[in-house]
């Protein structure tokens, strides 16, 4: 496979990587995959306070106001060249629950000016999230969000740290269970936790020709 995203930040840090994580996180547009997954999550559970700016967000496939428990699940890795040229991976998340589908979308990209992942969060790209990621001890991959920036049309800012949570996402392959698990913790600097799930699933690399027009985004933000 050729050089992903994840290899150009971990570095050398990407062998220390579980196999089966590697190949989650090991291929890019040259190699004409696709990684589809489905499974379970265990609990899924937001804070009532969050219910409002949850729901704005769900509207943009951020997030969403739902708990449950033993919900199925699905995501779908597609690696390409954007629009701008830049190597990008989306993670197409759908909860299935019993009386809606819920989203939370996003795709990913290397920036050579920041020198890390960049995480365009929604269907719309307008918010762009710094992602700092290594290698865990048990051979799965952390990946916790830093600063963010709000574009829209010609408004843009940085988001104030006291106002957005930072994502804590743990995902590595369970040998006893012979399926990938994910934890996601997204907390609050003055409320605390604010959304969580947690889980697992199976993958599968299928070969793609085209990514699908529904997995890209709406609009493609050049800003980073």
């Amino acid at each position: 496979m050729s050089r992903s995203i994840y290899e150009q930040v971990l570095g050398s840090q990407f062998e220390n990587l579980h196999p089966r994580i590697q190949e989650r996180f090991g291929f890019s547009s040259k190699d004409q995959l696709a990684s589809i997954g489905q499974g379970v999550m265990d609990r899924i559970w937001f804070s009532k306070w969050a219910a409002v700016p949850l729901a704005l967000g769900a509207s943009r496939h951020i997030m969403f106001p739902q708990s449950g428990s033993n919900i199925p699940f699905t995501i779908e890795n597609y690696a390409y060249k954007d629009g701008l040229g830049r190597e990008t991976v989306t993670w197409i998340r759908k909860f299935q629950f019993k009386r809606a589908v819920r989203h939370f979308d996003a795709t990913m990209i290397y920036s050579q000016a920041r020198h890390r992942i960049v995480d365009y969060l929604g269907n719309k790209q307008h918010l762009a999230v710094d992602l700092d990621i290594k290698a865990a001890s048990n051979g799965g991959i952390l990946i916790r969000s830093g600063d963010q920036r709000f574009y829209e049309g010609l408004i843009q800012f940085t988001c104030p740290p006291l106002l957005t949570g930072t994502a804590d996402v743990l995902e590595w392959y369970d040998e006893d269970m012979k399926k990938y698990r994910i934890c996601v913790n997204v907390t609050s600097p003055v409320f605390g936790t604010v959304f969580h799930y947690e889980g697992s699933f199976e993958a599968q690399f299928i070969p793609l020709k085209h990514v699908p027009i529904d997995a890209k985004p709406l609009r493609e933000e050049a800003r980073e």
